[in-house]
């Protein structure tokens, strides 16, 4: 009698996307890229047969215990944040970041500290050889509780899971798993994404955490935008540069958490360790020279204060260029309309740059104003005075909108020493913190400067009422000439 017989079933997955056709397209009809689609071959055996049904067993979703998807504490404080207060068990989750940015590191700390709370732990290692990860434990100090497996094939990783059954699994990279039912590479879409489906069939079955490493691609994604990140319960993304020692944890997708928290870590020769005042990490200096501004931010639950610079230069382009890093780009070029059309700031004939210092990334509208008198600081070369902290949003009309928490926003101010602020008008002050406020974006720039009095004064003290005049003598102290804006 013959054997089985096995054939091969081919389709075309869109790399960006993750769409599949039985046929090749040039144009991908999901997202509309143009050649994206790569085949994918599957072996499957004729006498291979479906697997028989269970039997369908609901039950009332009041009947189920809430505590049975428990957390398990990572040992960090700022990777519990971003998880919203751990790992829950039974989740899958994928951790992003570019090659040599940390991923490993806070992972292999995280798999030490949960092992030593008496969870079980396995690490499974496509990447690096059990010795080598070794190295890198005993420098962090996460030797101990913790179980390795160096396995590439998916199918016996996926064996040892079941087999071993850790609390939590790490699987260091998901782009090293490959299957043999399929013909593509190891990294490829088809891959990747049949790894995240199996293990989380795995993670829901069994109550196991599972954690993905993934490498992003020089899009910024992992495995192409879209392809994991409705398999996954969370996407976190550990942003930072190699040359520098911060790093940045935000949480794109969080099923039981916010997405609106991060966590501050420093590279040592330890491993990444939390940033116990993120404020004094990214502020350190505190903002000096033209162009440069202090914005108390807003991430998540907790203040920050961060420096925005901003350099404006003369060009011969037609198209002047407008560069921004950690803003997003729309915005910059809506500021700069709304200084050139209601602050009779005319900037089409420069080229202007703006950086949020340390490699943060600030999404909320509070800073428009911050950027707005930095750009303008950097247009008239004039400094505010050291220590002015901005925060308010823009509207198109040329008006200071109102933003929330500026209560908390000049308490972390003042516990870093600055003791002028420049808010929306409404905003109550705080002790410590003089404050000037502003309907208008003219009426912003003049109270930046000093060109105009009337800056609030701090509950209980006449001593601030001053400030505006402080503010003025500061701009026409010695060595700070006064240029008038070109127009």
């Amino acid at each position: 009698m013959a054997g089985p017989v096995s054939r091969s079933l081919t389709s075309y997955t869109c790399s960006s996307c993750g769409f599949e056709s039985p046929r090749w397209l040039g144009r991908c009809t999901a997202c509309g890229e143009w050649n994206t689609l790569v085949e994918a071959v599957r072996e499957r055996s004729r006498s291979q047969s479906r697997p028989a049904r269970a039997a369908i067993a609901a039950q009332p979703l009041s009947d189920v215990a809430a505590d049975q998807a428990g957390r398990i504490s990572t040992g960090s404080a700022e990777f519990g944040r971003v998880l919203g207060g751990g790992l829950v068990s039974g989740s899958l989750v994928l951790v992003g970041g570019e090659p040599g940015v940390g991923k490993s590191s806070l992972l292999l700390q995280s798999l030490g500290a949960i092992g030593a709370a008496g969870h079980s732990t396995l690490l499974v290692s496509g990447e690096e050889s059990p010795a080598q990860v070794r190295m890198r434990a005993e420098r962090i100090g996460a030797v101990e509780h913790i179980s390795i497996l160096a396995e590439t094939e998916l199918s016996t990783v996926c064996e040892a899971i079941v087999q071993l059954r850790p609390a939590v699994c790490v699987i260091d990279s998901v782009q090293t798993l490959s299957s043999a039912d399929l013909a593509s590479s190891p990294g490829s879409v088809a891959q990747v994404r049949e790894a995240a489906d199996r293990l989380l069939r795995i993670a829901k079955g069994h109550g196991i955490t599972i954690v993905l490493v993934g490498h992003v691609t020089k899009e910024g994604v992992v495995a192409g935008p879209r392809v994991l990140e409705h398999l996954v319960d969370a996407v976190l993304q550990l942003e930072g540069d190699r040359y520098r020692f911060l790093r940045v944890l935000r949480a794109v997708k969080n099923r039981f958490g916010s997405t609106s928290e991060i966590g501050i870590f420093e590279m040592t020769d330890r491993g990444l360790e939390a940033v116990a005042d993120p404020s004094a990490a990214f502020a350190n200096d505190g903002a000096g020279g033209p162009g440069s501004v202090l914005l108390p931010a807003i991430e998540g639950s907790r203040p920050i204060l961060l420096e925005l610079q901003a350099l404006v230069a003369p060009t011969d382009l037609a198209m002047p260029r407008r560069a921004a890093t950690g803003i997003d780009r729309n915005r910059l070029a809506m500021i700069v309309a709304v200084l050139g059309r209601h602050a009779g700031i005319a900037l089409g004939a420069s080229d202007i740059f703006v950086n949020v210092a340390g490699g943060v990334r600030v999404d909320e509208p509070a800073a428009d104003l911050a950027v707005a008198i930095a750009i303008v600081s950097a247009h008239r070369g004039v400094a505010p005075r050291p220590g002015l902290v901005c925060f308010g949003e823009l509207g198109l009309t040329g008006g200071v909108r109102p933003v929330g928490q500026s209560e908390r926003r000049l308490r972390e101010a003042a516990k870093l020493g600055s003791t002028v602020a420049l808010a929306p008008s409404g905003t109550v002050p705080v002790a410590g913190v003089a404050v000037g406020t502003a309907v208008t974006l003219q009426e912003a720039i003049e109270e930046a400067f000093g060109e105009r009095t009337g800056v609030g004064s701090t509950p209980g003290s006449q001593a601030d009422g001053g400030a505006a005049a402080d503010l003025a003598r500061h701009h026409h102290a010695p060595g700070h000439q006064r240029h008038p804006a070109r127009q």
